[in-house]
């Protein structure tokens, strides 16, 4: 199998976000990635599971619940 790895540019693209907020997440230690050296990259099929994660528990609530 193999894995696609993308960039923090391209992770920000694909969720509709900054590139700093991705440095946080990845700061925080949040979003899982892969270090070589100074380069940071991300497997697009991990991105997809924590997107998955995060989806399921997350709890909206209507009308003021």
């Amino acid at each position: 199998m193999e894995t696609c790895t993308i960039t923090v540019k391209d992770v920000a693209k694909y969720l509709g976000v900054h590139t700093d907020t991705i440095y946080d997440l990845v700061r925080e230690g949040t979003l899982p990635h892969i270090r070589f050296g100074r380069k940071i990259l991300f497997s697009k099929e991990a991105i997809d599971e924590w997107v998955r994660e995060k989806a399921s528990t997350s709890v909206v609530r209507k009308g003021g619940e």
